[in-house]
């Protein structure tokens, strides 16, 4: 049983049902979004985290974890249980996420460069003007997982650029895709347009 301190420092994001926690050690090496108790199935961190109230997605990347919540308990309230879940996995020692969490599918044939098609013709040039950019940082079945740089990180409308501009014209386009997940640290953005 691993018995040292454990530092958590609990980042509530702009989406108010969204909040990151930077863990002071790496849970994870690679980037794995788990959004059911299924997929977290033999991962114990994620089992720890699906097993709070409330719980609905769990992005988990190097020492960041990035929860999403349903429901109205605020995040300072939900926020020490899940402090709570992450210290009994890490304390309770062994691999925290299993190599292959999801036994996830490769992308479809093609889905890549399809997805990449449209950021260099039609969602690049537009967001270009106010000196961002939109980029595939990795496709794990038909979930497709960006970043956004220069005037789009940080930017206060970069939420609603993703939702509404972005994943609209990318599901328009290439239909087969099921979810967009930004992995942005948006609070690291030197220069937004806005």
């Amino acid at each position: 049983m691993n018995t040292e301190e454990i530092k958590i420092t609990a980042e509530p994001q702009m989406d108010p049902n969204t909040c990151r926690f930077i863990v002071d050690r790496r849970l994870y090496d690679g980037l794995y979004s788990c959004r059911s108790k299924e997929m977290a199935q033999g991962s114990p961190l994620l089992e720890a985290l699906f097993a709070v109230p409330g719980v609905s997605e769990v992005l988990v990347s190097g020492n960041v974890l990035t929860v999403a919540k349903t429901g109205p308990d605020d995040w300072a309230a939900m926020g020490k249980n899940v402090g709570g879940a992450i210290r009994q996995a890490i304390q309770a020692g062994g691999q925290l996420v299993a190599p292959d969490p999801a036994k996830k599918l490769p992308p479809l044939p093609g889905l890549r460069e399809k997805i990449q098609k449209v950021f260099d013709e039609e969602i690049n040039p537009g967001i270009g003007a106010h000196g961002g950019s939109v980029e595939i940082v990795d496709i794990q079945g038909t979930a497709v997982f960006v970043t956004m740089t220069g005037g789009c990180q940080g930017c206060a409308s970069a939420s609603f650029t993703l939702r509404y501009g972005v994943e609209q014209l990318i599901r328009d386009r290439v239909p087969e895709v099921t979810e967009i997940v930004d992995v942005t640290n948006h609070e690291a953005g030197e220069n937004p347009y806005f």
